[in-house]
């Protein structure tokens, strides 16, 4: 259940609208990873920003079920929602772009997260996941995150980040049934030698689980730990690791095809 209404932003019902694109991320709707997205994203059509009301990183696919979600309307064409990431694209592509813009947008970005998604955590993000969404429901899809954490290295991204959203979202050949999932370098954006596309990495975190209660009692904290990449020299982590923006096409069928006619031959009785 949604509450309450927006008024549409002015404008919006202009038949020869500029395209849409609907902005997202999991850091919530006051992250200036997202207002970078949504400067970026304006320069090339009409923006709609529906975001979670807090942080909401490692959400995953979560959606939010038989309970309440609010509304909140930030600005005009601001929506923030009490929900997680899957639900702001959910809600946004099947109610509130149709209500308010009478169209589906032609993308959903969802970025810039404080923090890099490679690797298996892209099975664990929320910014991810919002791109997911978004594919899941017919609209292609880009997920963007910044290996750092220092706003103001993010912010000279602005104009490389503008260019690389130009040169995929005008495409004609967008892939169905694939998102990108982009990575950011921890450079200065002036450093960035380029762009590669790359596969998932793989990692594993040491010393992400910690016991914080010295009394002893069950009570634990899950994060900070230590990243431990094997380094595939086509990889995400390779990528950004040699100075180079990561580019990686995500497509949503998790079927290891390679495994099909070996498991197809286990002699399986039941």
């Amino acid at each position: 259940m949604i509450s309450h209404q927006t008024s549409p932003p002015e404008g919006a019902r202009d038949e020869d609208a500029r395209p849409l694109f609907l902005c997202t991320n999991d850091d919530g709707i006051h992250a200036f990873g997202l207002e970078l997205l949504i400067q970026a994203a304006g320069k090339l059509g009409e923006v709609f920003v529906v975001a979670p009301d807090r942080q909401r990183s490692a959400s995953s696919q979560s959606l939010t079920l038989r309970s309440r979600i609010t509304k909140t309307e930030e600005s005009a064409g601001r929506l923030a929602l009490s929900g997680t990431p899957t639900d702001c694209v959910l809600i946004a592509v099947e109610k509130l772009c149709e209500q308010l813009y009478e169209r589906p947008p032609k993308f959903v970005l969802s970025g810039v997260n404080h923090g890099p998604n490679m690797g298996e955590d892209v099975l664990y993000s929320g910014t991810v996941a919002a791109a997911i969404e978004g594919t899941i429901l017919g609209v292609p899809s880009i997920a963007v995150s910044f290996m750092g954490q220092d706003d103001d290295r993010l912010a000279g991204y602005a104009d490389l980040l503008e260019r690389l959203l130009r040169g995929l979202v005008t495409r004609d050949d967008f892939p169905e049934e694939t998102l990108l999932n982009i990575n950011l370098p921890d450079l200065p954006a002036s450093e960035v030698r380029g762009s590669r596309v790359t596969v998932l990495d793989s990692r594993q975190y040491v010393g992400s689980v910690n016991r914080l209660d010295p009394a002893g009692r069950d009570e634990f904290w899950i994060g900070d730990g230590t990243p431990d990449w094997k380094g595939r020299a086509d990889s995400d982590f390779s990528a950004v690791d040699a100075g180079y923006v990561s580019i990686t096409p995500l497509h949503l069928d998790l079927t290891n095809f390679r495994l099909i006619e070996k498991v197809r031959n286990w002699p399986l009785e039941l």
